[in-house]
């Protein structure tokens, strides 16, 4: 647990822009909320190598959306069966499952289907959460944390010198 609270500090500490950080988490939710392996998951893993996301907030927001996926998990059946059991849609759904490709998505599973819309609906509203959330930690707290006399000690250090100058040429390559 202190690993990776350690790791989510690191993350949120890292000069990533806060919107790679709300895409990479949003993208874990959308991978959390779907259990099967599934082309979906395809997709989601092209995308956070494709776009300029964090890989480790992807990792770390897919571990805590894991562990959320499994307590509503109830909630993602039923949003899944008023989905796929609609009347209007329910032609809809029987139609794309008789197709190869669309069986290859789960969608017919209430569990997949749920996650999916559950994710669609508030991977919006969570990015803007998201990224106002770190943008406060860094103006706020970071700046603060800096400011304390530990920091500004570790700061002053001929280790904290070396650091900088090794982590230079790590961006510089």
């Amino acid at each position: 647990m202190i690993t990776l609270l350690a790791k989510l500090l690191k993350v949120l500490n890292a000069e990533t822009d806060p919107g790679q950080i709300s895409a990479a988490l949003c993208l874990a939710m959308f991978f959390a909320f779907m259990p099967l392996m599934t082309l979906q998951h395809l997709v989601l893993i092209f995308l956070v190598l494709v776009l300029r996301v964090n890989i480790t907030g992807f990792i770390l927001g897919w571990m805590v959306f894991s562990a959320v996926a499994f307590i509503i998990d109830p909630l993602l059946h039923a949003v899944g069966m008023a989905v796929l059991s609609g009347g209007v849609l329910e032609g809809f759904w029987s139609t794309l499952y008789d197709s190869g490709f669309w069986r290859l998505t789960g969608f017919n599973n209430t569990i997949v289907m749920g996650g999916f819309v559950t994710a669609l609906v508030l991977a919006v509203p969570l990015y803007f959460l998201f990224n106002f959330l770190i943008r406060r930690y860094r103006q706020h707290f970071l700046a603060w944390i800096q400011k304390t006399r530990l920091a500004q000690m570790v700061k002053g250090s001929r280790i904290y010198a070396a650091y900088q100058t090794v982590s230079g040429w790590r961006s510089s390559v």
